[in-house]
């Protein structure tokens, strides 16, 4: 399993209008392409002290060929459609790629 993690900023006012363009139309889009080897995302908020909101989504892929399928050949570039754009301050212009040693299943207690 690939794990991939891209991060964005915005500001404390523009951070409802992020979450809903994520939840409501960029994920669902991905969703609805039905990519053979993606798993769905996990779309992380958390506050900053510097005034800022930061964004984390995590997805999860088979391999990195599928993470291909999904972007195209050059892999680590970010996924960010413009209605996103507009309401970030600033963001991480390449994911990170991450293979997956142990799972939640792996680490729970018995």
């Amino acid at each position: 399993m690939i794990v991939r993690i891209w991060r964005g900023w915005t500001t404390p006012e523009n951070a409802d209008a992020y979450e809903s363009v994520v939840s409501t139309q960029v994920l669902p889009a991905i969703a609805a392409r039905k990519l053979s080897g993606y798993h769905g995302a996990y779309l992380l908020r958390r506050p900053l002290a510097e005034g800022e909101v930061e964004f984390s989504t995590v997805m999860f892929f088979d391999s990195l060929d599928a993470v291909r399928q999904f972007v195209g050949e050059d892999y680590e570039v970010a996924h960010v459609p413009a209605e996103a754009q507009a309401v970030l301050a600033r963001f991480d212009a390449r994911s990170a790629h991450y293979e997956t040693l142990l799972t939640p299943e792996d680490t729970r207690p018995e």
